[in-house]
């Protein structure tokens, strides 16, 4: 299994993408700062096309089509039995998502005040909720988009086409940064009516390149009337407790957001959207495209009977997933404020909003490394054709989510909501792999064991460079958008560099390993 070529592929284009969401936030903080404005977009308006995303295009759909897809592609019928079954399959999504999407629409009052507390704390006029309203309306045709979207990528993904998938949400921030460039209003309200309109229109464009995509790679699906034969009811039984498993993060957040609609002042909700992106990067380039390329990759392996090659697989995604996420982690708790203000702090978006911000960065990268690790876990479940596991522990850890909230927001303010989110993530992660190790389906190896602590030794050697460090930034990340920039890229260099060095130092890594790994061309990593 070539995990860290598959991995470079789509980490490399997550990464494009993940800079251009920064660059789209960058402009949004410029044109429409922390206010109601942006609450209402951040919070409601974008945040569900964005749930939607993580739900089906990185999460259930995907975990309960592609093993059904590759386990009839796998039989007599070969990959004609598994096109004919992702045509079934979509006869029924898309009526669906029709009368889905055009629910939602009707209903998109009550779910506008649902997922931001009615703003109370706020004390919103009338003709600004009826804006924040609108702005729903707008993006929401977006989720249906996106969910046709992801059972093409996840039948490219079959076919080993990981980074065709990995490229469509790059069209998405071009959209919201065409729109912010070129259309943005005279006030913050105009400008957030033209990034909804830019979120639908970057849907659209998406949906589109998975089309093109599928028919250069020879697949064509026809409409057919929808029938619910036993491959579909199959998938629908699936497909539902993986939204739930999948989403757990995502209801978290949701449930952050209203409690921080409801309780928290005005602006709240944008730092804490802010410092979730920012969260969001590592986390989208290590955990969704570990996560993308392990189910298929293991699935298959399973399918053949493969079970070490499948255990040894997801000791390397582990071992991986944190190498990556512990320096992000480190560098997220000692220089929030340094990072948040290079990237946020211009034009309505004030040094009071960018130090509120970097408090709630810090406090949802305490939970990193189990968002990430959640990613990779859970493929050990849903290969196997378990989806109700994970969501018995994600029921949990919302749970635990929500009463955090409550304890933590009336004593934190805004800080509250991301500091419940890291908790109950590590709460997940933490029962879905001890449930994996009681079944026998995962055991650490002797590099997993060995390694571990030394990566997070290097780990803190580089974040006490960077305490020392980053107070030389300080005049550049003040200057303008280019000095900023460029002062970011130096200061995650050196911090890059001083990482890898510590690895050698620790041992975490040693000469051997790298040549093995060049000799592999990326197959594996040795122990």
């Amino acid at each position: 299994m070539k995990l860290i070529r598959a991995l470079g592929s789509v980490g490399g284009l997550t990464l494009v993408s993940r800079i251009l969401a920064l660059v789209r936030d960058s402009l949004a903080a410029r044109y429409v700062g922390a206010g109601f404005a942006s609450d209402a977009f951040n919070g409601v308006a974008f945040r569900l096309p964005n749930m939607f995303r993580a739900l089906f295009a990185e999460g259930a759909f995907s975990a309960a089509f592609i093993p059904l897809f590759n386990k009839k592609a796998a039989g007599e019928g070969g990959l004609p039995a598994g096109y004919d079954f992702a045509q079934r399959a979509l006869a029924v999504l898309l009526p669906v998502l029709i009368l889905f999407t055009l629910a939602l629409i009707a209903a998109a009052w009550p779910i506008t005040w649902a997922l931001s507390g009615g703003f109370s704390r706020q004390n919103p006029t009338p003709d600004q909720f009826a804006f924040a309203v609108t702005l729903s309306r707008i993006t929401i045709p977006y989720l249906a988009l996106i969910s046709i979207a992801s059972l093409l990528g996840g039948i490219l993904n079959s076919l080993d086409k990981f980074w065709v998938n990995a490229a469509a949400p790059i069209l998405l921030n071009v959209a919201m940064i065409s729109g912010l460039w070129f259309f943005h209003g005279a006030d913050e309200y105009e400008t957030a009516r033209v990034q909804a309109i830019s979120v639908t229109v970057g849907g659209a464009l998406q949906l589109l390149w998975l089309i093109w995509a599928c028919r250069r790679a020879g697949v064509s699906l026809k409409l057919q009337r929808p029938r619910l034969d036993k491959d579909v009811r199959e998938l629908l039984r699936l497909i539902v407790p993986a939204a739930a498993g999948a989403g757990a993060q995502q209801v978290n957040l949701l449930v952050s957001t209203a409690l921080s609609g409801w309780l928290l002042a005005s602006g709240s909700i944008t730092y804490i959207y802010y410092a979730d992106r920012l969260n969001q990067l590592p986390l989208g380039l290590i955990g969704i495209g570990l996560g993308t390329i392990l189910l298929p990759t293991i699935s298959r392996m399973l399918s053949k009977g493969e079970d070490e090659a499948a255990m040894e697989t997801q000791n390397r995604g582990i071992e991986l997933a944190l190498f990556l996420t512990l320096p992000a982690t480190i560098a997220f708790l000692t220089v929030a404020e340094p990072i948040v203000r290079g990237l946020f702090q211009y034009g309505r978006f004030t040094a009071e909003d960018a130090m509120r911000c970097g408090w709630a960065l810090s406090a949802f990268s305490i939970g990193l490394p189990a968002y990430v690790l959640v990613k990779v876990l859970t493929p050990g479940y849903y290969a196997r054709g378990d989806t109700r596991t994970p969501v018995r522990y994600a029921m949990l850890s919302i749970l635990i989510n929500i009463i955090g909230n409550a304890a933590l927001i009336p004593t934190l303010g805004h800080i509250g909501p991301p500091l419940a989110t890291a908790l109950a993530s590590t709460v997940n992660v933490t029962m879905l792999y001890r449930t994996l190790v009681k079944r026998g389906h995962f055991a650490a190896d002797a590099g997993l064991r060995r390694r571990l602590p030394r990566l997070a030794l290097a780990a803190l050697i580089m974040g006490g460079a960077l305490i020392a460090g980053a107070s030389l930034f300080d005049p550049w990340l003040s200057g303008a958008m280019v000095q900023r920039y460029i002062a970011l890229a130096i200061l995650v260099g050196a911090g890059v560099t001083l990482y890898g060095l510590a690895c050698f130092v620790t041992g975490a890594y040693r000469l051997s390993d790298i040549k093995a790994l060049m000799r592999r061309r990326g197959t594996t990593i040795t122990q």
